[in-house]
C-alpha cells in the first residue's frame, strides 16, 4: 500500500481527527485548570500580603514609621517613596532594591504582581497610602507599601504550566494510541474480508469471507456478502449448467444439417437439392426457436422497473388460444393486482394455457383468485396429467416428455423453464399439483394491496374466452 493510500485510508483519518479534537478539548481543560489552580493557590496569600501591608501603614503616625513586623508567610515589607527610594523595609528586604515599580492609581490603592528578584519569584501586594495618611506622614508625598512572600514551588518558573502542558501532551497521546487501536481492532474485520474478496475469481466462488461474531454493521455487510455470493455463485453455476445443456441442444440439429448439406455437396447426382434446402431451412428453423427460447431465458431477470400489474386484465385481453381447437373457460375475482411485468406474466399465462390446450381433451379451465396475500392462479385441463415423479423433471430445461414430444416435436423444452425462471423474478411460484383429472399448473404471486376494497363477481363467473383453430 502507498503512502498516499496509507494516509488516506479510514483508520488514519478518523484517528486525526480524534487527535485534533483532542487537542481542543485537553488544551482548553488544560489552560481552565492552570488558572483555577493559580487562582487556588494564590488567592490566599493575596489575603495574607494585603493584610500584613495594611497593617503596617496603620501603625504608622506622623513623623515615626514603625518597624514592619514581617512573618514566616509574608517575610518581605517595604516603604518606597515617590522617588522609588526604600524608606524601611523588613530584615528580609534589606538592601533590596523595590520589590516593583508599579505604583497604584489612587481609584485602584492595591495591586497584586508576580516578580522574579534576587533569585526568586516573589509574589508582591502593592498598596498605595491614602492621600490624606500621605498629607499627616509626609506633607502629601505619596508612598507605597510593598508586602512579598516567596511564590510557591508549584507556580514559580511556570513549573505548574509545564507540569498540566505535558499532562495535556499525554493525554492526547493515550487518546491518539487509543482510538488507533479501537478503529484498527474495528476495522480488521473489513481488512480480513478484503484480503479474502482478491482471491475470489469467477472459476471459484465457493470462498466466503469471514463473519465477525458481532451483530454490528460490519457483521451485517460480511453476512450480506456471504450470502450475495451465494447467490452469485448459484448463478454461475445455474448459467454453467444450462450452457452446457444449450450446447448439447444445438449440437443435435447443427450435426444433422452439416450431414445434409454433406450429402447434397458428395452426392449431387443422388440428392435432390430442393428437397435438401426444404430439410436444411427447417433445421435452421429449429435452431433459430431455440436461440430465441435460450435468449428469453437468458434476459428473464434483466426486466424492466416493475409495475402493478392487473393479472384479471391479462386473462380477460392478453390470453391467447392458438394451439387447438380446446375452449378455455375463466373463473376470475376481480382486483387482483401484482407488481411485476405484465409482458412477462402474459408470457407465461399464454404458455401455460397452450400447453393445456395441447394435452387436453375436451376443456381447459383457468381460475384466479386471492389467497392469504397471494394472486393464486390455476391452469387444468381435462387430459392424461402428469406423474408426479415427472412433476419438477418438466421444468427443467431442454426436457420434454415422450407425450410431449409425440404432440409437439418442433417444441424445444424451455417454455416451462423460463415460465418458472420468470415466476420466480417476480417472487412467486409454478408448480404442478394435484388434479381429479388432467394436469393442473398453479402460479402464485405476491398480491399488491390496493386502497380500493374488492367488487364481488359478476354472473356465475365463467367466460368463454373464444376457440381457435390451427
Amino acid at each position: 500500500m502507498g503512502l498516499h493510500q496509507r494516509l488516506s485510508s479510514i483508520r488514519v483519518r478518523f484517528t486525526a481527527a480524534a487527535a485534533l479534537f483532542a487537542l481542543l478539548v485537553f488544551s482548553a481543560i488544560g489552560v481552565a485548570l492552570d488558572i483555577a489552580i493559580s487562582k487556588t493557590i494564590e488567592s490566599p496569600m493575596w489575603v495574607l500580603t494585603t493584610r500584613a501591608a495594611s497593617d503596617w501603614i496603620a501603625r504608622m503616625k506622623p513623623g515615626h514609621v514603625p518597624a514592619p513586623r514581617s512573618t514566616v508567610n509574608v517575610p518581605l515589607l517595604q516603604l518606597v517613596d515617590s522617588h522609588g527610594r526604600v524608606e524601611a523595609a523588613s530584615p528580609a528586604a534589606l538592601g533590596w532594591s523595590p520589590l516593583s515599580e508599579a505604583r497604584p492609581m489612587y481609584s485602584n490603592h492595591a495591586l497584586h504582581l508576580e516578580r522574579c528578584l534576587h533569585g526568586h519569584c516573589i509574589l508582591v501586594t502593592a498598596i498605595r497610602v491614602s492621600p490624606q495618611e500621605a498629607l499627616l506622614l509626609w506633607r502629601g508625598d505619596p508612598h507605597v507599601v510593598y508586602a512579598g512572600m516567596l511564590e510557591p514551588f508549584i507556580l514559580a518558573h511556570a513549573r505548574l504550566g509545564l507540569l498540566i502542558l505535558t499532562m495535556v501532551v499525554l493525554a492526547i497521546i493515550l487518546t491518539t494510541w487509543i482510538i488507533w487501536v479501537v478503529v484498527g481492532k474495528t476495522l480488521r474485520p473489513v481488512a480480513d474480508i478484503r484480503a479474502q474478496v482478491s482471491e475470489i475469481t469467477v472459476r471459484d466462488l465457493q470462498l466466503r469471507v469471514p463473519e465477525p461474531p458481532q451483530d454490528d454493521e460490519i457483521g451485517q455487510l460480511a453476512r450480506t456478502f456471504n450470502h450475495t455470493l451465494a447467490r452469485l455463485e448459484a448463478a454461475v453455476e445455474h448459467q454453467r449448467h444450462f450452457a452446457s445443456l444449450v450446447s448439447h441442444e444445438l449440437r443435435t440439429p447443427l450435426t444433422a444439417l452439416q450431414a445434409e448439406l454433406d450429402e447434397a455437396l458428395l452426392y449431387p447426382d443422388e440428392v435432390d437439392p430442393r428437397a435438401a434446402i426444404t430439410r436444411s431451412l427447417s433445421t435452421t428453423e429449429r435452431l433459430r426457436t431455440v436461440i430465441d427460447d435460450m435468449l428469453m431465458f437468458a434476459r428473464v431477470r434483466t426486466a424492466a422497473a416493475p409495475e402493478p400489474v392487473d393479472v384479471c386484465a391479462l386473462i380477460r385481453d392478453k390470453l391467447i388460444t392458438t394451439c387447438r381447437d380446446v375452449p378455455v373457460f375463466t373463473r376470475i375475482e376481480d382486483d387482483l393486482k401484482v407488481l411485476g411485468s405484465g409482458s412477462q406474466l402474459s408470457a407465461v399465462l399464454n404458455n401455460l394455457v397452450v400447453n393445456a390446450q395441447r394435452h387436453a381433451d375436451t376443456r381447459v379451465e383457468v381460475s384466479a383468485t386471492r389467497v392469504d396475500g397471494h394472486v393464486v392462479v390455476s391452469v387444468t385441463d381435462d387430459g392424461d396429467g402428469i406423474a408426479p415423479c415427472n412433476r419438477e423433471r418438466i421444468f427443467k430445461p431442454f426436457v420434454r416428455l415422450d407425450d410431449g414430444r409425440q404432440k409437439d416435436p418442433n417444441g424445444t423444452g424451455l417454455g416451462l423453464a423460463i415460465s418458472r425462471e420468470i415466476v420466480a423474478a417476480h417472487r412467486g411460484t409454478l408448480d404442478v399439483e394435484d388434479s381429479p383429472r388432467g394436469a393442473r399448473f398453479v402460479l402464485r404471486l405476491p398480491a399488491l394491496e390496493t386502497k380500493h376494497p374488492r367488487l364481488p363477481d359478476s354472473g356465475d363467473g365463467t367466460e368463454l374466452l373464444g376457440l381457435d383453430s390451427t
